[in-house]
């Protein structure tokens, strides 16, 4: 892996004078080390971000609505759709939030249990703020005030097949157990765009077994198409106002904080579909 001091050069050039100040203000909890507890490196934010501008202002040429409803400070969940076969929605959530927040705040991804044991993928990742999703971990990050990216519909999300694409899948009620139980607000997100940027023809189980997962799919396409992104951020669902720590042990309200996510996150997309005139504009 390249040195931090040249990441960070690298990831400089590559964005514009604009947005290059403003990541100069990352909030970054430094243990000591260069490092945040969890791996995270600020030079390795800077080249991510620079590395995915192109992606995010030319190719899929981002439209975000609604961030003033990301907290400046303080800890939240951010409960968004999945979908594309790739998790490039995550990406440009991760950028669109470090571009448009100020200080710039970085998502923390709360990845599936086989992504950190990726070679060379999982340490890049974890340097850019990606944590494995174990209580402990999440419960550090929420108590430190950070943000984290759960995407509730977890690997279906991603790998439903084209017949499905914007129908949400279960959502898990991991992330309203979570909030309720550290006392954060939710904020919902609908990702509009990613359905369409790498459509499969079909998906093997017996080969996603080989990689941990419910199905690998095989696209269409060799790369992504350059569809345009979409992404809302709707009001936050203060369950921290509503409920007491005591309530996550309660599974009737755990399901019914995950439903009304879920509407959420449905009402945003459907708010996204209807703005758009077609999957390239």
């Amino acid at each position: 892996m390249l040195s931090p001091e040249l990441m960070k050069r690298i990831g400089q050039r590559l964005m514009s004078d604009d947005v290059k100040e403003g990541l100069d203000s990352l909030h970054f909890r430094d243990a000591g080390h260069g490092f945040d507890v969890f791996g995270m490196h600020p030079s390795v934010i800077h080249f991510g971000f620079g590395v995915t501008c192109w992606l995010y202002e030319e190719y899929f040429r981002v439209i975000s609505q609604g961030i003033e409803n990301i907290p400046q400070e303080g800890s939240a969940i951010i409960a968004a759709n999945h979908s594309g076969n790739l998790p490039i929605d995550g990406m440009m959530l991760w950028h669109d939030v470090l571009r448009h927040t100020n200080p710039a705040r970085v998502l923390r991804g709360i990845a599936d249990h086989f992504v950190p044991a990726l070679p060379f993928i999982g340490t890049l990742f974890a340097r850019g703020g990606m944590v494995g999703g174990s209580r402990g971990n999440v419960r550090a990050l929420l108590t430190a005030g950070e943000l984290l990216m759960i995407f509730p519909e977890g690997t279906p999300g991603i790998i439903k097949p084209w017949s499905k694409r914007y129908q949400l899948q279960k959502f898990r009620v991991g992330h309203a157990e979570l909030a309720i139980q550290n006392r954060c607000p939710i904020v919902p997100v609908g990702i509009v765009g990613a359905e369409e940027q790498l459509p499969a023809f079909f998906s093997s189980k017996r080969i996603g077994k080989m990689f941990g997962i419910e199905s690998m799919p095989f696209p269409v396409t060799p790369i992504p198409l350059p569809v345009r992104y979409r992404i809302y951020y709707g009001e936050p669902i203060h369950v921290e106002k509503e409920y007491t720590p005591a309530d996550a042990d309660d599974p009737k309200i755990l399901k019914e904080v995950a439903e009304r996510v879920k509407r959420s996150v449905h009402q945003l997309i459907q708010k996204g579909l209807k703005e758009r005139s077609g999957v390239f504009s």
